[in-house]
């Protein structure tokens, strides 16, 4: 018999792979939803700083290859992808966010 997948846990997952955030902090995730003591704005802000650094890192790691640094074209193409796709990623949540708000203020009471 085939499981169930759970999307949401799954790209949980992917995200926390990428952007090395379950690493620290993987004590805090119960079976797929966060614990009650981390509040919203807090995991934001996280991500979007962990999505700045990615950027800086692909910044420095493109600096370095075009100045000669002893950076291999390899490691500053991950390093742009890898912001890229947090960037990405950080851009649907928002945009997902701005839905949500949009259906709510839509809403008749």
């Amino acid at each position: 018999m085939l499981t169930p997948v759970n999307p949401i846990n799954t790209a949980t997952q992917a995200v926390q792979g990428l952007t090395g955030y379950g690493a620290a902090n993987s004590a805090t995730l119960t079976s797929g939803s966060v614990a009650a003591h981390t509040p919203f704005s807090e995991l934001l802000t996280d991500a979007v700083g962990q999505v700045d650094q990615l950027e800086e890192q692909a910044h420095t790691a493109v600096t370095g290859l075009m100045t000669g640094a002893g950076v291999d074209v390899h490691q500053a193409m991950i390093a742009t992808e890898k912001a890229n796709m947090a960037f990405e990623l950080a851009l649907a949540v928002r945009n997902k966010a701005v839905q949500a708000y949009q259906q709510v203020i839509g809403m008749q009471f």
